[in-house]
């Protein structure tokens, strides 16, 4: 996200406004964030932390339906996320991810397993070749960050707890002529961590 300077203007009492369109967007489904294109209004004094926490102006949002109804304007426009309406397009800090996977659940095994995925705001995702899981890994520490595609660019962190279940359902399997212990979900491998390294 950008720094915030004069030109780009903190945008501050368009919360109500936009949470209105929101509403009346949503009213038939899912609002189609990805075909509106208006006007930059400027940045929303507005952030979403790593553990999927929403704050506007410094406090956090405690109430879930209006949490819910934010997330469904976000667009990620390269790296950077705005909440987008038919007349209003603002800027958002998003720490990591904007949702974080809460929990799973695990049907069939081995290459027909599927994982279907529910996160903070109650959107429901199968893990597949539509919605891949991917892990990235901090350089210094080797910590792995597991993230889920959940609509469109929008992705999920994966908790902690379900992550430690999901290691539990690993496999190992052949790909691209290394060794892998990872995923199988709707017919996809998702590679985790190569082999020897598990076993070193």
């Amino acid at each position: 996200m950008p720094n915030q300077t004069d030109a780009q203007k903190i945008v501050k009492p368009n919360a109500d406004s936009l949470a209105t369109a929101a509403k009346n967007a949503g009213k038939k489904g899912p609002p189609p964030v990805h075909l509106w294109n208006p006007d930059f209004c400027g940045d929303l004094d507005m952030r979403i932390a790593r553990d999927g926490t929403w704050f506007y102006l410094g406090t956090p949002i405690g109430r879930k339906p209006m949490v819910k109804l934010f997330s469904s304007i976000i667009r990620r426009d390269g790296d950077d996320y705005f909440l987008v309406t038919p007349v209003e397009k603002v800027g958002i800090k998003v720490d990591d991810a904007p949702f974080v996977a809460v929990d799973f659940e695990a049907a069939g095994m081995g290459q027909e397993q599927v994982l279907t995925f529910t996160t903070n705001v109650d959107d429901i995702a199968v893990a597949g070749p539509d919605n891949p899981i991917r892990i990235e890994r901090d350089p210094a520490t080797g910590e792995p960050s597991p993230y889920v595609l959940i609509r469109r660019n929008l992705e999920a962190l994966i908790d902690r707890k379900s992550f430690y279940r999901l290691i539990d359902l690993g496999a190992h399997h052949q790909l691209d002529g290394q060794q892998w212990f990872g995923l199988w979900s709707g017919g996809s491998f998702f590679p985790v961590i190569p082999s020897n390294e598990l076993e070193g």
